[in-house]
């Protein structure tokens, strides 16, 4: 269906594409282990990786569609905590996340800072990778005294931009109104299926890439998808007033690049990254996408603490 192409493409078929065949992924062999964590939404999956000193910056990841924080996130985790502590959580509605009456991203803004106060961190750069991007906008806007910096990759200002776009998100909207219980009913089954956590083992890396994928019901899209098409963070990011990075990744055709410069050029003094993949480059083109993440953050984190020193 072609109305549906333009939300559905990148980490979603991304991660279908891992699970049906084997493709180049970083040289990971294990990931840290996470946990289960009490946060005042509900109780969501967390992996918190120590830096290389107590007093290390922090960085808040927060990932794709349809992905979980591992899935997303596994290819870095170990390079980003050589230089900080590292946070990544399972977001609602996939995989261990909070399992919510609605998929509001607005509680999604809520848990990252949750998750922060359960772990006894003040603030952190928070860095998101499409949905993940969206929700990094919105915890600044949220909670902007908890947030020192941003990174934004693979991700826009708002997700309904073309006449295809503006028609499918309402629909999809319109349908979840009816079926959103039925939606979460099934999207709680699956989750009650599943270990308490996940296998951190990727000696079979296809193999565990197709676990964590079906770990987010396929239910939970639809869901998710008509949230997405309502956000919109043109009217405020103008305001936005901590250093920022945006992660452009040049070959998007989920999120196309020239939206994700506007959203850059709408931040004051935000940074522009150029990564040459596309959408799921964070997987699939790792080893030239993942030195560009890191130097974002790098960024980020330099101009932040220049940021603290003159504030105080």
């Amino acid at each position: 269906m072609r109305l549906a192409r333009p939300a559905l493409r990148g980490p979603v078929a991304a991660a279908r594409f891992l699970v049906r065949r084997v493709v180049t992924l970083p040289p990971v062999e294990t990931v840290p282990v996470g946990r289960m964590l009490d946060v005042p939404g509900g109780r969501t999956f967390v992996v918190d990786v120590a830096g290389p000193t107590p007093d290390a910056p922090c960085v808040v990841l927060l990932h794709a569609l349809g992905c979980t924080a591992y899935l997303t996130w596994f290819g870095v985790l170990a390079e980003l905590s050589r230089t900080h502590r590292v946070i990544a959580l399972d977001q609602r509605w996939h995989g261990r996340g909070i399992k919510s009456e609605r998929f509001r991203i607005a509680d999604c803004a809520d848990d990252a800072v949750g998750v922060l106060d359960a772990l006894g961190v003040a603030s952190a750069t928070v860095a998101g990778y499409s949905l993940g991007g969206a929700v990094a906008q919105e915890t600044w806007h949220r909670h902007p005294e908890r947030v020192s910096g941003l990174v934004l990759a693979s991700t826009a200002r708002l997700f309904r931009g073309h006449a295809g776009e503006r028609l499918f998100f309402p629909v999809m909207t319109l349908a979840m109104h009816l079926l959103s219980r039925i939606a979460l009913t099934q999207v709680e089954r699956l989750a009650a299926a599943l270990p308490e956590l996940p296998s951190v083992e990727l000696t079979d890396a296809t193999r565990w890439g197709a676990s964590e994928f079906r770990s987010t019901s396929a239910w939970s899209m639809p869901e998710v998808l008509s949230e997405l098409g309502r956000f919109n963070s043109a009217p405020w990011t103008s305001t936005i007033d901590v250093p920022t990075a945006v992660v452009v990744t040049g070959r998007d055709q989920a999120v196309p690049a020239r939206r994700q410069r506007r959203l850059a050029a709408s931040v004051p003094g935000a940074t522009v990254f150029d990564a040459p993949g596309g959408h799921a480059s964070v997987v699939l083109d790792a080893e030239r996408w993942t030195p560009v993440l890191l130097e974002a953050v790098a960024d980020v984190t330099r101009r932040a603490r220049g940021h603290r020193r003159l504030a105080g």
